[in-house]
């Protein structure tokens, strides 16, 4: 079965790093009716894209892959990589596949790239998309609400196809299937870790920004079928949490090094985008009432405890600290992309709530193009190993 996790492997990785959304462009091309829409990270209605007949398509910047020679251009020197990259895929034309662009309010930086895209592609459909802070469902429910009714709107006139609530339901059932799909292949990493690896369950989750759901759908089931039937030998690592890159992803290499230091990562807040919702959103029998309510108490309830959410510090490091106890892990480490201005401001929080659990942590910073290794392997392997040591006393 080994032989089958590595095609699986290969493939996942061939459309991760496939910068100029080849696979996207020939989606398209099938059909001459079929649109596409980009979404930065991290929280994106992507169900109403689904239901929509339309593919949405996680942007999430260039990784170690592309050359930044016009993004820098737009940004200051202090800004995370994510939004120079995305402008430079931009500029360079491999996201014209895309008919329009969804920006959420990540941070101050994403959410006026919508204003960039609006000056630089007139002719594109760009959308900011305010996320509440309030969980009030009065006030910030209301609010998600407008947000998802005027997208919808836009997406019929986009598309010239009336989006239903029977579309709706449809579409949240597949996510809903993709959320649970994901949630058992993390189960599986965390029970045996030496068979789905993080930097293949990784590669799993970045497919899934370009691959149309179903499709996702079918490659996850394939991939934690083939990776727990596997005779991968197992190995004493340190089991790890790993923590703050939530938005600008670190390079497939970087979760490389953790692993090869002795880390097995267990949980991590990778890509949470997809992962966002923690729960079903269609009660378990069946679809009742009005979908984009459904959405909105999806998002007021069932909501990950992310960076760029306001959420009091405690419930926050309370989440994290849940995490390390459910996932048996022996420690933490953050790793936030440097300049992350809502991860970074989390780590002072985060790190005093697992101090107070008597949880062990350490701190690094990646950027999306980081290309020596070196260092990070060494502190991770010291920690690593001084968790061994300390367990074993």
């Amino acid at each position: 079965m080994t032989s089958n996790v590595d095609q699986l492997v290969a493939r996942a990785e061939a459309l991760a790093l496939d910068m100029d959304l080849s696979g996207v462009a020939a989606w398209k091309d099938a059909e001459p009716a079929r649109r596409v829409i980009g979404y930065l990270p991290v929280f994106a209605p992507i169900e109403i894209i689904t239901a929509a007949g339309m593919h949405p398509v996680g942007i999430i910047g260039g990784t170690d892959q592309v050359e930044i020679i016009r993004g820098d251009a737009y940004f200051q020197s202090y800004i995370c990589h994510i939004p120079r990259s995305g402008v430079e895929l931009g500029l360079s034309g491999r996201l014209d596949v895309c008919d329009g662009f969804l920006f959420p309010s990540t941070c101050d930086v994403i959410r006026n790239m919508s204003g960039i895209w609006k000056l630089e592609f007139p002719d594109k459909y760009v959308k900011y998309v305010d996320v509440p802070q309030n969980f009030d469902p009065e006030i910030g429910g209301n609010w998600w609400r407008h947000e998802l009714t005027s997208l919808r709107t836009d997406l019929r006139e986009l598309g010239g196809v009336e989006i239903s609530d029977e579309s709706l339901w449809e579409a949240i059932a597949l996510h809903d299937e993709n959320r649970q799909l994901q949630r058992e292949l993390y189960d599986l990493r965390s029970d045996r870790p030496w068979l789905a690896p993080t930097s293949e369950v990784y590669l799993m989750q970045r497919a899934g920004l370009v691959l149309p759901v179903q499709e996702h759908n079918e490659l996850l089931r394939d991939y934690t079928e083939a990776a727990a039937n596997s005779d991968r030998p197992l190995m004493d690592n340190s089991r790890i949490v790993l923590t703050g890159a939530f938005c600008e992803q670190p390079p497939l290499d970087l979760l490389r090094t953790l692993e090869r230091a002795g880390c097995w990562i267990v949980d991590d807040d990778l890509l949470m985008g997809p992962r966002m919702i923690t729960e079903p959103i269609i009660d378990p029998e069946g679809p009742v009432g009005d979908p984009i309510d459904a959405l909105v108490d999806a998002f007021l309830d069932k909501a990950a405890a992310a960076s760029f959410i306001y959420i009091d510090e405690k419930e926050k490091g309370a989440e994290l600290a849940e995490m390390v106890v459910k996932r048996e892990a022996e420690g933490v480490i953050f790793a936030a992309p440097s300049f992350c201005d809502p991860a970074l401001l989390d780590r002072p929080m985060l790190a005093r709530a697992l101090d107070e659990r008597g949880i062990s942590h350490i701190s690094m910073k990646y950027s999306e193009n980081t290309g020596q290794f070196q260092t990070i392997r060494e502190q991770a392997g010291t920690f690593a190993d001084a968790l061994k040591l300390w367990s074993d006393a």
